[in-house]
């Protein structure tokens, strides 16, 4: 196993054995501008606290593999240049060439699985993109779920994506959906959609013994946990279809593939909302973390 350098907060909760919940580090490089992206990271990483669990925002600095960030590192990454993206594909070489990158979902689980860290937050997984059927780009945050037994909770899948072909994928490979407290599944900018949900819970601690039991019947993967956003929060379908279509028409328009599409379309959205994007975003991560914070904690009783 390759070593892993944890923050002095992270591992002082990893020896007594309290609870954790990872976070992803591409919210803070190819989310949001500097400062405003550390600021939204500190303040989801004290949502965790207030909840009592510990944060472990996690990255790859210097070809170390990075689990729980100081705040001087957390500052150092959100004013760095190019750095690059992580998921399963490009991780290892990342560090393997000393390189730095930011965890997208499906990173983030597998750091967070050899960290034992059970839970992770974020705001949204990706999924099965619009024109999938032309240009095969499926995100490989629904194998990940399949492959590495990891609790996400994400306000469903980003809103950009088919999401109908998103959760006929993630049924396909088995991968419990599991919305929160309501039986349709949210659309992340947009508390619910026109899904009806496979499964819901109520409770924290119904979602740690499904993984639980899950795990110890042996079947590998985690959960994906749906947790809409406040309704005080959220914009509803009827604004956003229309500018997430004109979006991606200007990502087709300007032949815009492959890792470079969902920061553009985020960057688009977020203009033509003047910011009522960003703002929902920050709110529903929070809501997240949160959540899963609790769910952390159940997993430790």
């Amino acid at each position: 196993m390759i070593p892993i350098t944890y923050s002095d907060e992270v591992a002082k909760t990893r020896a007594a054995g309290a609870p954790i919940v990872a976070l992803e580090s591409t919210i803070i490089t190819h989310g949001m501008p500097f400062p405003q992206n550390v600021e939204t990271a500190r303040l989801v990483e004290d949502d965790i606290r207030t909840a009592g669990a510990t944060p472990a925002t996690i990255a790859v600095i210097k070809g170390k593999l990075h689990v729980g960030l100081e705040p001087d590192a957390l500052d150092a990454l959100g004013q760095a240049q190019d750095v690059a993206k992580l998921s399963r594909a490009d991780m290892a070489a990342c560090i393997a060439t000393g390189g730095t990158g930011a965890t997208t979902v499906a990173a983030t689980m597998i750091a967070a699985h050899l960290a034992g860290i059970h839970v992770f937050a974020t705001g949204g997984i990706g999924g099965v993109h619009r024109g999938a059927a032309h240009s095969f780009d499926i995100s490989a945050d629904l194998q990940e779920l399949a492959l590495t037994p990891v609790t996400v909770v994400g306000a469903g899948a980003k809103a950009i994506l088919d999401l109908p072909k998103t959760f006929e994928v993630l049924e396909t490979l088995g991968v419990p959906v599991i919305a929160y407290g309501q039986d349709w599944l949210p659309a992340f900018w947009s508390a619910r959609s026109d899904i009806s949900a496979p499964l819901r819970m109520d409770t924290p601690d119904a979602i740690a013994k499904a993984q639980q039991v899950r795990t110890a019947m042996g079947l590998a993967g985690g959960q994906l946990v749906a947790n809409p956003i406040p309704q005080a929060d959220e914009i509803s379908s009827a604004v956003l279809d229309p500018i997430i279509e004109q979006a991606l028409a200007e990502a087709d328009a300007q032949n815009i593939t492959a890792k470079a599409v969902t920061p553009f379309l985020l960057g688009r959205i977020f203009e033509l909302t003047e910011g009522r994007s960003l703002t929902a975003n920050i709110a529903l991560v929070r809501n997240n973390a949160r959540l899963a914070a609790q769910i952390a904690i159940a997993m430790t009783k």
